[in-house]
């Protein structure tokens, strides 16, 4: 997928999954087949940029959320399906190695520490 009927100017006409009479094999990133599908491809990829920006830092908060829950012990690990501790673990791993490889501006300790810890002295059990 997907094969595409072409118009004489190289315009998507149709697409299908199955191969057709005169139907050409388009890749799925081709920005053709973007277009046609409303996805932008059409040059401006700003919106699918965007989206996938907040996408990845939604993906941040709800890993944070996750940890914080467990550390309070609200949630388990094991409460959580296979799949998704597999993914967590796998993304912690991948975050741990750039975080070794990152530049320390403030020390070994992590910022997210030290907010914490300012947050907890100033605010106590409150939160």
């Amino acid at each position: 997928m997907p094969y595409a009927l072409l118009t004489t100017d190289g315009q998507i006409s149709s697409l299908h999954r199955d191969p057709q009479a005169g139907a050409d094999f388009l890749a799925s990133e081709d920005s053709r087949v973007r277009a046609f599908l409303g996805g932008g491809g059409g040059g401006d990829d700003q919106p699918a940029r965007q989206f996938a920006s907040l996408d990845a830092d939604l993906v941040r908060v709800l890993e944070d959320l996750i940890d914080a829950l467990i550390q309070r012990n609200v949630l388990m690990v094991t409460d959580l399906p296979l799949e998704a501790q597999q993914k967590l673990f796998n993304r912690k791993n991948v975050r741990d190695q750039m975080k070794n490889y990152s530049l320390q501006l403030f020390g070994s300790e992590p910022l997210g520490a030290k907010v914490a810890e300012v947050v907890s002295t100033d605010l106590g059990d409150t939160l």
